[in-house]
């Protein structure tokens, strides 16, 4: 973290087992109904360039980074950078995107997205706010299934 920034957190219960939470982490054609229409392409090998494509309030973007863990099917965590940050693409403008998930109990599990190297308080406090919609879509999905 710089400055005064600090991580955001979203988490959600989901009644899902953890193979299918991971699951739809990582399949594109599930991401998309979930994640506000995001394409995204990996192999999610560490190391392995992660690509997000969209748009957002009406602009395009593709964002990347890289596949810095996966653990199946409890941990994932990736890299971002967003040309629309109007940033340089540099490493200490990328954020740090972790996704956990635990059991909770056999049929529920908790799924927690912390997102790192936020600027200020308040995109933190922006991407809270957008991490737990794409958490509680996510939820919607599953649940429905």
């Amino acid at each position: 973290m710089t400055g005064n920034a600090r991580d955001a957190v979203a988490s959600v219960k989901i009644a899902a087992g953890r193979e299918a939470i991971w699951t739809a982490l990582t399949t594109p054609e599930q991401i998309e109904k979930y994640f506000l229409g995001t394409h995204v392409t990996s192999t999610w090998e560490v190391g392995t360039p992660v690509t997000f494509a969209g748009e957002w309030q009406g602009k395009h973007y593709q964002d990347h980074g890289i596949v810095l863990a996966a653990e199946p099917p409890e941990l994932l965590r990736v890299s971002h950078y967003s040309p629309l940050s109007g940033k340089p693409d540099v490493p200490e403008n990328y954020h740090t995107v972790e996704y956990r998930i635990e059991n909770d109990n056999d049929n529920t599990s908790l799924v927690t997205i912390t997102q790192g190297n936020n600027t200020s308080e308040g995109e933190a406090a922006e991407s809270e706010k957008t991490w737990l919609l794409v958490l509680t879509n996510l939820k919607e999905l599953l649940e429905a299934s």
